[in-house]
């Protein structure tokens, strides 16, 4: 049976995959794992973003978690790095987040924080997982007084919004910024943070309905955004996806600002300040060639992990790096918080703009983007981790790889969250790398869809 648990906890398409029966046994077994050692009641918190599924998944994982005597406090809709955060500021035993993150409004997902706001490792949610299925037994269960029960909270969006605000230095007063909520989790905390700290805020995509999150808006769809920078003459664009762990940025003149620019501009300042640990910058081997470029020239070191913002966390906590993150948008400032933090990361980026005085656009050039294609191949999820397994596609793979070398790369890997196979390939003639990508992701398709 295919493991539960992917990149970023379990996702699936609400009431097919994920179902409340599903997540009545994560919320339990979840619940049990993460505090069973504790010599109190747990107390956990919950929070979601705005798919109309979070209400029934939140009513089934909050009857599992009281179902083994947890305490269960729901924060309502928050971002994901809301949620981690608030676990250790509430001195909560662990955290639950309901979200599909970036997917359209049909998915949604499930993932913990421990009680230190950090995502868990493979091991807790393979035992997590062996509760589930059944493989182990969770024994009794408490009755009378010691079943759980839910708690409310009120102050979650003001006590996440004071913490973001207080992560940089100065105001924004005489900026006007574009943000783009993506109908999620972050349409409330942006404006009011943005707002708080005096910037000219004007907000699009933050009205959610509960099936329209991520629909053409967001971090994922920046065409809007881009397109009203320029219309109402912002200083800057900010672009959230659908739980707020990660933002992209669009300059003075539309152009899209991403996860590897905005992470040079913050190393490059860091670095300047004496912030910069160990003088170096966590990335994945996703991340434009472009940017490794820029941190030889500012003599920042970048070394790679896989992609997945976990195995980013992975290096820096093992190194004792503060900054890292992906070209996404997913960018981790550990010195404010234990996971990516879209909030936190525009922050830091517009700290950046008010301190240098300088353009987006002017910022933003310090890498020089190369051209860079991902075409997704649809599989059988069974098939997505045995592409080089077949003679042809690894015969089309090599070839690729001897005809970029020198002048870009070519990246091919399953995804975590759903039945693709991605190919990416970088170099200089964008024409020619998407046709090389499109072939190679229909071949890819045919054997193993």
């Amino acid at each position: 049976m295919a493991r539960m648990f992917g990149t970023d906890g379990i996702r699936g398409v609400a009431n097919v995959d994920l179902t409340a029966d599903l997540a009545f046994k994560v919320g339990q077994c979840g619940a049990y794992v993460l505090t069973r050692n504790t010599y109190h009641r747990p107390r956990i918190i919950i929070g979601k973003d705005t798919r109309k599924s979070g209400d029934m998944l939140e009513a089934a994982l909050t009857a599992g978690m009281c179902s083994v005597g947890a305490k269960v406090i729901p924060l309502g809709v928050i971002p994901t790095p809301a949620v981690a955060y608030l676990t250790r500021k509430y001195k909560a035993d662990a955290g639950v987040v309901i979200s599909a993150s970036h997917n359209p409004c049909e998915y949604n997902g499930i993932k913990f924080f421990n009680s230190e706001g950090y995502k868990l490792s493979d091991a807790v949610e393979d035992e997590i997982e062996a509760y589930i299925k059944g493989e182990r037994s969770l024994g009794e269960l408490p009755t009378h007084g010691k079943v759980g029960y839910v708690m409310t909270n009120h102050n979650a969006l003001e006590d996440y919004v004071a913490f973001a605000c207080s992560t940089i230095d100065c105001d924004l007063r005489g900026m006007k910024i574009a943000v783009d909520c993506a109908n999620g989790a972050s349409y409330q905390t942006a404006f009011r943070a943005l707002n708080k700290l005096g910037a000219n805020v004007e907000a699009i995509h933050n009205t959610p309905d509960g099936v329209n999150i991520n629909y053409k808006c967001g971090s994922t769809h920046m065409e809007s955004l881009q397109a009203y920078v320029t219309s109402i003459g912002a200083d800057i664009g900010i672009a959230f996806d659908g739980d707020a762990d990660r933002m992209l940025a669009v300059d003075e003149k539309g152009n899209l600002i991403d996860g590897d620019q905005v992470m040079a501009v913050c190393a490059q300042y860091m670095k300047d300040c004496g912030t910069l640990k160990k003088n170096t910058l966590v990335a994945t081997v996703m991340s434009n060639l472009g940017l490794f470029i820029a941190g030889d020239k500012m003599g920042i070191n970048i070394p790679r992990t896989k992609v997945g913002d976990r195995y980013v966390l992975e290096e820096m906590l093992e190194k004792g790096y503060s900054l890292g993150g992906e070209q996404s948008g997913h960018v981790i400032f550990l010195d404010y918080n234990t996971t990516g933090d879209g909030l936190v990361s525009a922050l830091q980026f517009l700290r950046v703009l008010k301190m240098t005085g300088k353009k987006a656009s002017e910022l933003a050039s310090i890498v020089e983007v190369l051209p860079q294609v991902l075409v997704n191949a649809r599989v059988k999820d069974e098939n997505k981790h045995s592409y080089l397994e077949d003679p042809e596609i690894k015969t089309e793979c090599e070839k690729l790889e001897v005809a970029f070398a020198g002048e870009g790369r070519v990246l091919i890997r399953p995804s975590g969250t759903e039945p693709l196979v991605r190919v990416m390939i970088e170099g200089k003639d964008k024409a020619v790398l998407q046709q090389k990508a499109e072939a190679l992701a229909k071949l890819i398709e045919k054997k193993l869809g």
